[in-house]
């Protein structure tokens, strides 16, 4: 499928910590790297700065779109919007959908980002590619993150 990414972790925290993690901007942040103006609040938008080492020149701008505790939140952006002399606002956003649910030992966590068909064709393929590299990292990010 080239339209959507999914990857999902069994994490050995309770759905409360890992919410905690995904829904607070400051410890969103510290896992997934960025540092953030403010909270977020569904049906507006998330505005930061990208702090992975090399990425620093990178804005972040997302908008929240559900925020449904403790088990749905997600958010639309560009994907791999990294060139800051490109203008990616006409694009159509994709989707990003973080799923939780409660398991035996802590809680299922599935990030599914989709929409990546309705991009320019000229950028989709590395944004897939990119976002798929880079939703894999994640993924581990948050689990040492709520797992320490």
């Amino acid at each position: 499928m080239t339209d959507r990414i999914e990857k999902s972790i069994e994490l050995n925290a309770p759905v409360e910590r890992v919410w905690q993690a995904l829904t607070n901007h400051h410890e969103f942040g510290e896992w997934f790297r960025v540092k953030l103006d403010g909270p977020f609040v569904a049906g507006k938008v998330s505005t930061g700065r990208v702090t992975y080492p090399g990425y620093e020149h990178i804005k972040w701008e997302a908008t929240i779109k559900q925020i449904e505790e403790p088990r749905l939140f997600s958010m639309t952006w560009h994907p791999y919007a990294i060139d800051p002399d490109v203008d990616y606002s006409n694009d159509t956003p994709t989707l990003v959908e973080f799923r939780l649910t409660p398991t035996a030992n802590g809680t299922r966590l599935t990030v599914t980002e989709s929409g990546f068909d309705a991009i320019p064709k000229h950028r989709m393929p590395e944004a897939l590619r990119m976002n798929e590299g880079g939703w894999e990292q994640q993924v581990k990010n948050i689990k040492t993150y709520v797992e320490r």
